[in-house]
């Protein structure tokens, strides 16, 4: 069997959700889109199920999957309906869901629920992909009121710029959401990400919504923000399945971009880039082997990497290669691919899951 295995700590998933609800303060959503960002988002529903307030997913697939797998707590679908047939299914499972257009502000008002639905109506406060405009919100608002298809209307943004502390956005962001909700009656709001839960107090409403953080993968610098004792939740590790033991001026790989300066032993670790390990991710890329820290060494293949083992003599055939989750995390290696960790942790496939 292939060596290569995504670890997934449970006990870590809960913990980093009780750490970011205290952060809060108050109710918070698990977000579980994109597979719970690679992690399995049925294991992880059924993980937290009895400690979440509720789950949030991208679009309907997502959600059908967590209620044919008997998971019961309120789910919102962040990007609402894209058709106005699904509005059927979202009556029938019970689902909470965005509207952040006028298109599907059109559908719900031309709806037939069996019973009004649970709307989350989001502004556009400048981050300029979905939403209303603060000039157009409350028009939005009144018209929904108006239909009697909302049972519930909670206020909702999104944050562009929270994981840059030193960046005034979010703070302009916070003052358009105050400003376009003057007038309303009071209701349950929602504004803060998981940036916006552990480095901005005042993002603190009634629901957050935390992401990558739950994954125990801080979206923020070094030293920023809370220290929420986040624990990595994915471990992904493979093993050395050969060595060559080469002299100076060898190249390795393809595109010959790195070449021996010392007698060189290399190791062949089965993972590559079909299975999420970052293509471009460049040589001197941190990975662990038996526990001692090495680094990549040339250019990622399709299914194997290269590291180097010259300076661990006693590593070799069946050691073991962290490539990220305890001692390498995964916001390092995905800095040197010039990407961030959420894509690399979507992107793990054809790796042997173990919930543990």
């Amino acid at each position: 069997m292939r060596p290569l295995t995504a670890t997934i700590r449970l006990d870590h998933l809960r913990h980093n959700y009780q750490q970011a609800r205290a952060a809060h303060g108050d109710k918070t959503l698990a977000v579980l889109k994109a597979n719970a960002y690679g992690h399995g988002a049925v294991r992880c529903a059924q993980a937290l199920a009895d400690i979440a307030d509720g789950f949030a997913v991208a679009c309907l697939e997502e959600a059908q999957e967590l209620r044919a797998a008997g998971i019961a707590n309120p789910i919102l679908l962040l990007e609402g309906v894209f058709e106005a047939g699904e509005l059927q299914a979202v009556d029938a499972l019970d689902l909470w869901m965005a509207v952040a257009s006028e298109e599907q502000l059109a559908m719900v008002e031309a709806a037939a629920p069996a019973k009004p639905f649970n709307i989350w109506l989001m502004l556009d406060s400048g981050m300029h992909r979905e939403g209303f405009l603060p000039q157009d919100y409350q028009a939005a608002w009144r018209r929904l009121e108006a239909s009697g298809k909302a049972g519930k209307i909670t206020k909702m943004t999104h944050f562009a710029r929270a994981d840059e502390p030193d960046v005034p956005m979010t703070f302009s962001q916070l003052e358009m959401f105050d400003a376009a909700m003057r007038g309303l009656p009071a209701g349950e709001e929602s504004v803060a990400n998981s940036a916006g839960i552990l480095c901005h107090p005042r993002a603190q409403r009634n629901w957050g919504r935390v992401g990558i953080a739950l994954y125990g993968v801080t979206p923020l610098p070094a030293g920023v923000g809370q220290d929420a004792d986040l624990r990595p939740v994915m471990r992904f590790a493979s093993k050395v399945f050969g060595v060559r033991e080469l002299g100076i001026g060898e190249p390795i790989g393809y595109g010959d971009n790195f070449v021996t300066h010392r007698p060189t032993r290399v190791g062949l670790v089965a993972c590559g880039y079909a299975d999420g390990y970052p293509r471009r991710a460049s040589s001197g890329s941190p990975v662990r082997v038996d526990g001692a820290r090495s680094r990549l060494i040339g250019r990622v293949s399709m299914d194997m990497l290269t590291v180097d083992l010259t300076d661990l003599p006693d590593a070799g055939i069946g050691s073991e290669v962290e490539l990220w989750g305890d001692a390498v995390s995964v916001n390092e290696v995905a800095a040197e691919a010039g990407t961030i960790g959420y894509e690399a942790l979507c992107n793990v496939k054809r790796a042997r899951f173990v919930y543990v």
